[in-house]
């Protein structure tokens, strides 16, 4: 049993809308050992060591579900188990995942398993653990069955468990930071993990503000500084009367003895900036003791604090933007004696309480004897072997911090209004957003005026543990008001997001409809096929369709809305890099990448593209006229659904708009076509297809649907009708506005038109426009196709070209994709062969440079020159920069294109020969059979 692949989805997939792991697992000669086979044993084994899994609903959905599964005549397979203990692993090590599910691929024995994940490492980390613990528990029986190695013969899983949670704890959000992503997705705010620590962001773009723990980017760096001065703060809230200890900071030993001595024992020293009590002694009596404390202060500091030891119990006031939200009472990590037992059994039976974990894993965390416990013990008169006597609470902490074992109860309820207005002032003196204020009182009931109370600190991102999750008492929200400060209720936390997928005319259809907002006054960030724009400004370029382009343009502070091209390989590879969309697009499904990723037929690569309508919020736009793109109606939860048809005729259309629906229609008028916008029963005429400059007329239809598309989105983002007019009408497909996109270039004495279309459907698309603008001359192509498409689909795109040319030059794409160097255009001249092109009507030129060259060099006046480009910025290059010989011969009159094959010079394959025209320039070498 191995596994084979993984796959980490960040967002929304083909399995889920939210983050999971597939592994692609290989039971190998276990695929013949379900968990009926394995025996009671192996069950009993792995539900004792895990007794969480008796709690799986599994497929039954109800509590034990996973276990009657196991139970069953058959049982189960053991890459449905490696699912459930991935996930039973995560939440014993504090993460809240349910989601699973395996299937078997079409490969025997092997499965995809496919479960939830809060931190990619844990998960991933949890399924290698899983695999090792199933291997661990085999029988014998079937471990003979195995290589040898494979299964461990000494597992020490209760090991391996606690340094597995050390591990999820060192990179899972703490406690404070994980409460306020929850009270962020109670509101539906978006948010994103910057660091592996505890930077956050929330929202999108222009919205967003982010938290390091609990500083957020609203707390002002001075404020940070001063709570971190201990002696600074001290000062200014004693200058504000509000009642602080007497203190003293000093740089050496025998200073802290003279200032202990004057300001009288007992003294608590301390590290001047140091936090979560590290190198704090409480209670120091003598010189020797306040000597000694100051050694371990310096660990912590340069500076050290002897500050007036203040009776009382240690209570911690949060304050979040200017109010109280709780207080708790901290007691330091301590055991009680029952008179029986030694303080070492009592450690380890406190240790058992179930609240009690690793790190920040669970409520408690663990009491553990080091140095500082061992201190303590001294100081009381005690050993770990000491019994202390009933009731005795016996200290092995000095301070009420959470992380070394301390319990919190809350008095949230109990305080007095006069404390509350002190540890508000305090707040407010310091500067601080969030604060938590130190309070020393024997009771927190009563007013600071009225007992020996202090403030003795107050922190910058103080933690939330002991409020979200008290031992004792109510547990209080504190992270909502942090997030309402953030995002007060009514304020938008994220920008408009279009999604845009489909098999042609994404990338055009996503930068027309950026084109349209950036002129309606936007700073637009937009994610295509060659590069991420900010604000119209190239910042990133490369294919970027995929989820981390996404969050690049998401995580801008400029950009006000996103458009973003979302492709099939990036959904495949890693889902989607936000959860939501407000308008999801799906211009149409055809044969493309098919037999990659294990998407082999048109209905899988439906379902893939499916997805960015499935998270549409406000609108889902589909291609009515594209019979899969319709269907996906009937998976969408947007408010409205807005079809796009150049079928005015279109039954299933009409029907919508009869019903008071939304759609864009092409439909015939008096000058032309015209693109038009029905909405709640309103007929709305928006612009003439022969005035958007794209559509070179009108006549490149595939463009008029794309410009259809991009006015559906942003009708359905509430831009102003004048304001797609004047996008549409001012967006063309130079090289500079849609490079590789249908661009012409028609400074030559022929045109030419340069596209990166690589399928079937975008090569006929671009045919078929060669046919409506009727070249007075002839046609020459230079054609090829990707090499990792399939044999039959590198035909289709031969077949759609052919008869259709004068003559066409087959070339390869510079990267192989493993194929040979010359195969593609190889496969692709036999094709033309097989569909009735004349031999010596086509060449073979593998490299794409030379064959630009040289149809470049063969054209005449008035040809029409189609180059479907690979390498766009050169290839355009290439073209702007030749310079065509001027000659009788070349400027004559040339009679309009025919049908049949115009006239070409005499070609002759054969030998090594270079096949030349008459003015010696070489066209092709042989076409080998």
């Amino acid at each position: 049993m191995k596994i084979l692949a993984t796959s980490v989805y960040i967002g929304p997939s083909l399995y889920a809308h939210f983050p999971v792991i597939r592994l692609t697992l290989d039971l190998g000669a276990l695929e013949h050992w379900p968990t009926a086979r394995l025996g009671v044993e192996f069950e009993s084994q792995l539900l004792a060591l895990l007794p969480g899994l008796a709690q799986h609903g599994c497929s039954y959905g109800e509590e034990g579900g996973f276990v009657r599964r196991l139970r069953e005549d058959e049982g189960t397979w053991l890459g449905h188990v490696l699912e459930h203990v991935t996930i039973e692993l995560q939440n014993v090590a504090g993460a809240r995942v349910t989601f699973g599910k395996t299937r078997s691929t079409d490969d025997p024995g092997q499965y995809h398993v496919v479960f939830q994940y809060e931190q990619q490492e844990v998960g991933l980390e949890a399924a290698n653990l899983a695999l090792r613990l199933l291997l661990a528990l085999l029988p014998a029986e079937a471990r003979a069955e195995l290589p040898a190695g494979v299964a461990p013969e000494r597992f020490d899983f209760p090991s391996e468990r606690d340094a597995f949670i050390r591990y999820a704890q060192r990179r899972a959000l703490g406690p404070s930071t994980a409460s306020l992503v929850r009270a962020a997705e109670e509101r539906d705010i978006p948010w994103l993990r910057l660091n592996k620590h505890s930077l956050i962001q929330f929202g999108h773009g222009k919205y967003q503000r982010r938290i390091q723990a609990t500083i957020t980017s609203e707390t002002r760096h001075i404020a940070v500084e001063i709570a971190s001065d201990k002696e600074e703060t001290n000062r200014i809230l004693a200058d504000l009367g509000l009642p602080v200890p007497r203190q003293v900071m000093v740089y050496t030993d025998t200073e802290a003895a003279t200032a202990a001595t004057k300001l009288g024992f007992p003294v608590v020293v301390k590290p001047l900036d140091a936090n979560h009590g590290r190198g704090v002694s409480i209670g120091m009596q003598s010189t020797e003791e306040v000597k000694a404390a100051f050694q371990v202060a310096r660990e912590h500091s340069r500076a050290v604090i002897v500050e007036q030891f203040i009776e009382g119990f240690d209570h911690r006031m949060l304050v979040v933007n200017g109010e109280l939200i709780a207080a708790a009472k901290r007691m330091p990590g301590h055991v009680v004696g029952d008179g029986v037992s030694s303080v070492e059994k009592l450690v380890e039976i406190a240790n058992q309480d179930p609240r009690r974990g690793v790190g920040h894993e669970k409520v408690l965390t663990r009491l553990e004897f080091d140095l500082q416990a061992d201190q303590m013990l001294a100081k009381a008169g005690l050993s770990k072997a000491s019994v202390p006597e009933a009731g005795r609470i016996v200290f092995l902490r000095a301070t009420g911090n959470l992380s070394t074992g301390g319990t919190s109860i809350d008095v949230t309820d109990v305080v007095h209004p006069d404390n509350v207005e002190m540890a508000v002032r305090a707040a407010k003196a310091i500067g601080l957003d969030v604060a938590g204020i130190d309070f020393l009182s024997s009771d927190i009931a009563t007013s600071y005026t009225q007992n020996r109370a202090a403030i003795c600190e107050v922190n910058a991102a103080p933690g939330f543990r002991m409020h979200v999750a008290p031992s004792e008492g109510k547990a209080r929200d504190v992270a909502g008001p942090v997030m309402d400060m953030l995002f007060p209720p009514g304020t938008p936390s994220r920008i408009p997001i279009a999604s845009i997928t489909g098999t042609n005319g994404k990338t055009t259809t996503s930068r027309m409809l950026a084109h349209i907002f950036k002129l309606a006054g936007h700073h637009v960030g937009l994610a295509t096929t060659d590069g991420v724009y900010i604000d119209g400004h190239l910042t990133v370029e490369g294919d970027m369709t995929g989820p981390t382009s996404a969050r690049m343009v998401l995580r801008d502070p400029s950009v006000d809305v996103a458009v973003l091209e979302t492709a099939r390989g990036g959904l495949l590879r890693s889902g989607m890099g936000y959860k939501k969309c407000n308008v999801g697009a799906v211009l149409n499904v055809q044969s493309d990448h098919l037999g990659l990723r294990g998407v082999s037929t048109l209905d899988e690569l439906a379902e893939v593209k499916r997805i960015v309508v499935e998270v549409a919020k406000d609108a889902a736009v589909l291609n009515a006229d594209d019979e899969r793109c319709l269907r996906m109606a009937d998976y969408t939860q947007a408010k409205h659904l807005c079809y796009v048809t150049m079928n005015s005729s279109n039954a299933l259309v009409k029907e919508h708009i009869q019903a008071g629906g939304r759609a864009v229609v092409l439909e015939q008028g008096i000058n032309g076509e015209m693109i038009t916008i029905y909405d709640r029963g309103a007929h709305i005429p928006l612009m003439w297809t022969h005035l958007v400059p794209a559509t070179l007329e009108g006549r490149a239809l595939h463009n008029v649907q794309n410009a259809m598309f991009a006015a559906a989105m942003a009708f359905s983002m509430n831009v102003k009708r004048e304001d797609i007019r004047h996008g549409l009408r001012t967006f063309d497909t130079t090289f500079f506005q849609a490079p590789g996109r249908m661009n012409v270039y028609d400074l030559h004495p022929f045109k030419v038109i340069l596209d990166y279309g690589h399928n079937p459907a975008a090569v006929d698309a671009l045919v078929r426009l060669v046919g409506r603008l009727e070249p007075r001359g002839r046609r020459l192509l230079v054609l090829s196709a990707p090499g990792d498409r399939r044999d039959e689909d590198i035909r289709e795109i031969a077949r759609m070209t052919a008869g259709h040319f004068d003559y066409t030059i087959c070339r390869r794409d510079d990267g192989l994709r493993g194929r040979g160097s010359d195969e593609v255009p190889k496969m692709l001249a036999a094709a033309l062969e097989t569909h009735g092109v004349p031999r010596d009507r086509i060449a073979v030129i593998p490299d794409e440079q030379e064959a630009v060259a040289s149809v470049l060099a063969m054209a005449r006046p008035h040809d029409l020159v189609l180059i479907f480009g690979d390498a766009i910025k050169r290839t355009w290059r290439q073209i702007t920069g030749f310079r065509p010989e001027v000659t009788e011969a070349r400027t004559e009159t040339v009679a309009p294109v025919r049908r049949d094959p115009v006239e070409l010079p005499e070609l002759t394959f054969g030998g090594d020969a270079l096949v030349r025209d008459e003015r010696g320039v070489r066209l092709a070498r042989e076409v080998d059979d």
